[in-house]
């Protein structure tokens, strides 16, 4: 089937939005990426069920993406289905200690939820750009905390479509990964539990984390955050200054004079050009420290 069928037949099918030829550069924070073919932003999981289903019927390419954090997508686009798990999956509910949240729901609002109800443990996600369903998949962090010590369990939805529960567990945590990267699982809802705290105190330390990392991060430039991991016993932003590579600019886009860890966008940069300086970084990295810097932001589309 075409894109354009496909494209008539799910515009009749679900209440979300679609459309064709979508800019995603207007869905990622590098503010970079050519057109999706097809574009759906599902209101609730069973339009994102009906998307699935006939893309798989139909042999129709899906990626799906979050709140487009942690995501380079090429110039040429994406062929086929792109899924975004955005408001359309955002619900969020609070019942004591625990707190049950869409995969599309963004983690600030999450963080400030939980203050409002006076729990604790959410304070580090009040400076972390991305959506429940994308942090709960890379085992989001920052200030030594991480997802995965909130997290009691996840409910998916997998390639065919059916809904799946996952216990906490089963997850497979480790350093920005989980068990779910590279399965066919989408997380449409989280469950999470805090523990009582003063709300005062919890609003001091987001204060405390959201002003460093406004005054340590380039966030007046479009960038994806941490571009790599840290590798262990050491930070990659350290190993990339020290490598003579701050500041570097290629085209449009420069390793960042604030953190040397993020790439940023000084306006028009090309998905090649940050590619080719990601490159340019981890050749250096490795020619200095014999260390392989593994990537934090995933590559989708053709460049």
């Amino acid at each position: 089937m075409s894109g354009l069928k496909f494209f008539s037949l799910m515009s009749e099918l679900i209440k979300g939005k679609i459309s064709l030829a979508e800019p995603m550069s207007l869905h990622t924070s590098w503010k970079i990426g050519g057109p999706a073919e097809i574009f759906a932003e599902p209101r609730g999981i069973d339009d994102l069920v009906l998307l699935i289903k006939y893309a798989r019927r139909y042999s129709m390419p899906l990626t799906v993406i979050g709140a487009g954090t942690n995501i380079l997508v090429g110039d040429g686009g994406i062929d086929g289905l792109v899924v975004k798990v955005g408001g359309g999956l955002a619900d969020l509910k609070l019942e004591g200690t625990l707190v049950t949240a869409g995969g599309g729901v963004r983690l600030p609002r999450l963080a400030s939820a939980a203050r409002d109800a006076g729990l604790g443990k959410f304070e580090f996600l009040a400076g972390i750009p991305g959506t429940v369903g994308g942090a709960v998949v890379m085992n989001a962090g920052a200030n030594g905390s991480s997802v995965a010590e909130l997290v009691t369990g996840v409910t998916c939805v997998d390639s065919l479509g059916e809904i799946k529960r996952l216990e906490r567990d089963r997850l497979s945590w480790g350093y920005r990964s989980s068990g779910l990267q590279g399965t066919d699982l989408i997380v449409v809802e989280a469950s999470f539990e805090g523990i009582p705290r003063d709300k005062e105190l919890i609003a001091r330390d987001m204060e405390k984390y959201l002003n460093s990392r406004n005054s340590s991060q380039p966030l007046e430039y479009p960038n994806s955050g941490s571009v790599f991991k840290n590798p262990p016993g050491s930070f990659a932003g350290k190993l990339i200054q020290e490598s003579g590579c701050r500041g570097m600019i290629i085209g449009g886009a420069q390793v960042s004079l604030k953190h040397a860890n993020f790439i940023v966008n000084l306006g028009g940069a090309k998905s090649g050009e940050v590619l080719e300086l990601i490159s340019e970084v981890r050749d250096r990295v490795r020619e200095k420290y014999g260390i392989s810097l593994e990537m934090e932001v995933k590559v989708l589309g053709r460049h």
